[in-house]
């Protein structure tokens, strides 16, 4: 497959700008299965696990709603901000892991590299690693998932230990190595949910790996198993129909027909088992038998290999029984059947190359975001609907269209950000003239307050309070009636005093001492819980003045940074503008480039096609040719008989 490493370079800008464009004007307290089974691990594996930073949350339930893109931006975010410090390893975990999702596969390996020189923790580590091995394996990447599965030690858990497991396997089965696979997967075989599949696979390595014993006693006691769902159902399908073609090629077609014939008969396997049972009959020196599973096979879609090899099987059968008129029949109608799929094909193909096929499959199934799950359910028009499902069964093909997705998603993203710069602009400029038109008014409060000469004024408090205190004599905290009271009584005190005074006032002298001592008694039995009020009081003003002292510092901190920080928003936006110019296209021209690889990925699927078809069509014309020399030969050995004496 030719890739477009431009992808992922496009991608890790996109995401850059994504971040940059996060931290623009950021207002108030806002933050910014399976393939894929990306890092749940750290919520999935532990249901008790504590989320401790919100931002972290945040970014985790952007992913559990499969909104990849968004909930990697306002990771990064975070991350920029420090909002993350309790979940900072898992955070990377996280990170990486979607990064390689998106096929950004060195970065998220530099990510795992740095986790292990600043020592996480070996479970995080391993996690990583196998993720990051897992999706190299799905992209393509063989080599790099090898050497990424070779970093994983003993720290997974014990579900992700089976998947390892697996994943070594298929990973050596690419490349042939299938005595290893089976060494991989020889002592995983227990009770997992995964067991049928280890066992399924190690059989297929020991079969290919010469020890045929060992692999068929393993696939037949899968193909016997009970099956709850059918998930189940179609892998011991898939193992029946394996035992059953490997019998054939050790020429045991009565063990064949047995495995083949445990294969449910609507199964997607059943093609493929009605085809080997055939030629297990055919062993068997059955051809009658034989055209009872290829007469089935015929009538099912013609776009099945199976079916195609079917439609010469069954004039063969004929002509092996001797119904040579038959025979003829069928072969003459097996090449007008491959015939009008040929023709078929090409109108596909050219359906294809107007480009139409894969813009359609992308916009009759949208979705939120970039994203590892997106499946596709709408099927576009086309002459021959039939040839698009041979062509999304293609992982390459899947693999294109998802690039393809990716850049659409990226160049809506880049166009709705260049829209949006001029309303960041009207922000901030109204930002701008607020501050600017609020500031004078601010400091003409400030002035009015008089915020001096309130200090001021606690200070003379304090002190008198201190004073009042140090005498103890409960007079600075009278209140008002009660100086009033003292200072009448300082006046009657003086006109009885008087010498001069009238003989009936003198004689009120002692009543006047007693009502004297009897107020000063009540001001110092008052003094102490006066004297606690009047100090929580000044504790109140304390507070109070310290605020509005904050305030004033503010205002002051204020005049002097929000300029600059407005000047940072700027510059912040103007950054951007440049970046979504050079992007823009580039990304639209990328997108043109990856619908042309889908294209060809896809047309040259069709061509396959045609190209055995031309093959089927050739054996059956050669086949046809050597019947009719059989009758003509028959023919002239009948005259030549008739003209003997």
């Amino acid at each position: 497959m030719r890739r477009l490493f431009h992808v992922p370079f496009v991608l890790r800008s996109a995401l850059a700008i994504a971040a940059a464009w996060a931290l623009v004007l950021p207002c108030g307290n806002a933050s910014a299965a399976c393939t894929f089974g990306l890092f749940c691990g750290s919520v999935a594996d532990a249901p008790t696990h504590e989320i401790r930073d919100p931002h972290y949350g945040d970014a985790l339930f952007y992913f559990f709603e499969d909104r990849y893109f968004t909930s990697l931006t306002t990771l990064m975010v975070s991350q920029h901000f420090g909002r993350v410090e309790h979940h900072a390893d898992e955070a990377e975990v996280l990170r990486g892991g979607m990064l390689a999702s998106y096929g950004l596969t060195r970065e998220a390996g530099e990510i795992f590299a740095q986790l292990i020189q600043r020592g996480a923790s070996p479970a995080v580590r391993d996690r990583a690693w196998f993720y990051l091995a897992k999706i190299r394996y799905q992209r393509g990447y063989l080599p790099e998932a090898e050497d990424a599965i070779a970093h994983v030690e003993d720290h997974l858990p014990p579900e992700l230990q089976e998947e390892r497991g697996l994943l070594l396997a298929n990973l050596l089965m690419a490349r042939s190595d299938y005595a290893g696979a089976a060494g991989a997967l020889s002592g995983l075989t227990g009770k997992t949910l995964s067991s049928r599949y280890v066992r399924y696979n190690l059989g297929i390595a020991l079969l290919k790996s010469g020890d045929t014993k060992r692999g068929t006693e393993l696939l037949d006691r899968l193909g016997k198993d009970s099956a709850a769902n059918e998930e189940y159902r179609s892998l011991r399908d898939r193992a029946n129909v394996a035992l059953g073609f490997s019998a054939l090629s050790e020429n045991r077609p009565m063990d064949a027909r047995t495995y083949l014939e445990r294969v449910r008969l609507q199964s997607l396997q059943s093609s493929k088992a009605l085809l080997g049972f055939g030629w297990a009959a055919d062993a068997l020196k059955d051809p009658k038998l034989a055209l009872v599973p290829w007469s089935e096979l015929v009538q099912r879609d013609i776009g099945d290999t199976a079916v195609l090899e079917a439609q010469i099987a069954v004039p063969y059968a004929y002509a092996e029984i001797g119904a040579y008129g038959q025979a003829l029949e069928h072969y003459e109608g097996a090449i007008s059947a491959f015939e009008r799929e040929s023709a078929d094909l090409q109108e596909s193909i050219k359906a294809i190359r107007s480009g139409n096929l894969i813009d359609q499959l992308v916009q009759q199934n949208p979705g939120e975001e970039m994203g590892w799950f997106w499946n596709i359910r709408d099927l576009p028009d086309m002459p021959h609907a039939r040839h698009l499902a041979q062509l999304l069964a293609q992982h390459e093909f899947q693999e294109a269209l998802k690039n393809y997705r990716d850049l659409r998603f990226l160049q809506n993203n880049l166009d709705e950000w260049r829209d949006k710069l001029v309303v960041f602009n009207d922000m901030l400029a109204t930002r701008r003239k607020a501050f600017a038109d609020r500031l004078p008014v601010v400091r003409e409060r400030e002035q009015k307050i008089g915020l001096d000469t309130l200090v001021k004024r606690r200070e003379d408090v304090a002190a008198e309070i201190a004073r009042g205190e140090a005498e103890g004599d409960g007079v600075a905290f009278a209140d008002a009636k009660q100086l009033d009271l003292l200072e009448r009584l300082k006046d009657i005190h003086r006109i009885a005093d008087d010498p001069n005074a009238d003989p009936e006032i003198v004689k009120t002298r002692d009543r006047v001492r007693l009502v004297s001592g009897v107020m000063s008694w009540q001001l110092a039995q008052d003094a102490t819980d006066r004297i606690w009020k009047e100090k929580r009081e000044l504790q109140s003003i304390d507070a109070e003045l310290a605020e509005a002292q904050r305030g004033v510092a503010a205002l002051a901190e204020a005049q002097r940074e929000e300029p600059a920080r407005f000047d940072r928003f700027a510059q912040r936006i103007a950054a951007i503008s440049p970046l979504l110019q050079v992007m823009i296209p580039r990304v639209a021209g990328l997108g043109r480039e990856q619908r042309l690889e889908a294209q060809d990925i896809a047309i040259a699927e069709l061509a396959g096609q045609q190209e055995r078809i031309a093959g089927y069509t050739t054996q059956a014309r050669f086949a046809l040719a050597q019947l009719y020399d059989r009758a003509y030969g028959k023919q002239d050995a009948d005259h030549a008989a008739q003209a003997k004496p």
